[in-house]
């Protein structure tokens, strides 16, 4: 039985955001018997070692100073200040209600191309990012009891990962995608080895707990890996819906791993937010049908893994 690219591409983007959910939820696990600091300085050795294997193989560190430009510089900034904020919500608050939160970057990437970038956005897709945002409030519910602190962590987490995406579209195309990703795992590991003793201190890791960082790590490259292959085989406009099936990995894992079962605030915030992101891709692909190729297909269409 054979599959269209589509199809592929589809499966493979759902397998990427099921990695990059299961390393969530294999990270909560540790983060209640070590802070988030060791995760990210544990977690990073592995993860920058499997990377320079990686851009060493493609001959990509033959040009390293490369990473001296400025926005890979904000893009390393970005990725680091999102990994701080999104692991210090993550061990505080359901794994379900913060994947949502995150739904929002694709409202945010949008509208931060307006302000910055200076690219169109209209009032249909504006409107969309009013109920997206009032989605995130839904969720977040500040002034309720039910209100966590830290969700506002989340939300700090989609504002670096928005000036990450931004900033990766000003990056020069001659410069190796797995060296830009080589520099931030790098940079991520060193946040975390600063943060260790802020963060509570060293604690001594069981051999359980090794394995579980080494699943994630594992799970995190398998995920780069599948996103890449899937927006080669198959079309963009198809595919891109399919990264919110990492919403329905999250509230899974979050029921079995942490018997966390999202309310009705939960369910009705993530209706929203995925509701307006489909609809900001839809019209998106209706302009693009009206550009030229040549300004509709750019390289920040390539790859982005979270």
């Amino acid at each position: 039985m054979s599959f269209s690219p589509n199809a592929r591409g589809a499966l493979f983007m759902c397998v990427a955001l099921a990695g990059f959910t299961i390393n969530d939820a294999l990270t909560k696990l540790v983060a209640e018997v070590m802070n988030m600091g060791q995760v990210m300085l544990v977690r990073g050795v592995m993860a920058t070692a499997l990377m320079l294997l990686f851009t060493w193989r493609t001959k990509a560190l033959q040009q390293p100073r490369a990473i001296l430009h400025p926005m890979v510089a904000l893009r390393v900034a970005g990725e680091t200040g999102a990994t701080i904020c999104f692991l210090s919500a993550l061990a505080h608050m359901p794994i379900a209600n913060l994947t949502a939160v995150m739904q929002v970057l694709p409202l945010t990437v949008t509208m931060g191309a307006a302000f910055f970038l200076s690219e169109p956005v209209g009032w249909r897709r504006w409107s969309a990012i009013a109920v997206g945002f009032i989605g995130i409030l839904i969720i977040i519910r500040p002034g309720f009891d039910a209100f966590n602190a830290y969700s506002l962590y989340g939300v700090a987490a989609v504002a670096f990962a928005t000036m990450r995406d931004l900033t990766t579209r000003k990056i020069p195309e001659d410069i190796p995608s797995s060296l830009i990703s080589t520099a931030t795992a790098a940079a991520v590991t060193l946040a975390g080895a600063v943060l260790v003793v802020p963060y509570g201190g060293w604690s001594p890791m069981s051999n359980a707990d090794f394995a579980i960082l080494v699943g994630a790590t594992l799970c995190v490259v398998c995920g780069y890996h599948f996103i890449v292959v899937s927006l080669r085989v198959g079309e963009l406009s198809f595919i891109a819906p399919f990264r919110y099936t990492a919403l329905l990995w999250a509230i899974a894992l979050g029921i079995v791993l942490f018997g966390d079962w999202p309310d009705w605030a939960m369910i009705l915030g993530a209706g929203l937010v995925v509701g307006s992101g489909l609809y900001t891709l839809y019209r998106e692909q209706i302009i693009d049908r009206v550009k030229p190729a040549a300004e509709s297909t750019t390289p920040s269409m390539a790859t982005e893994g979270t």
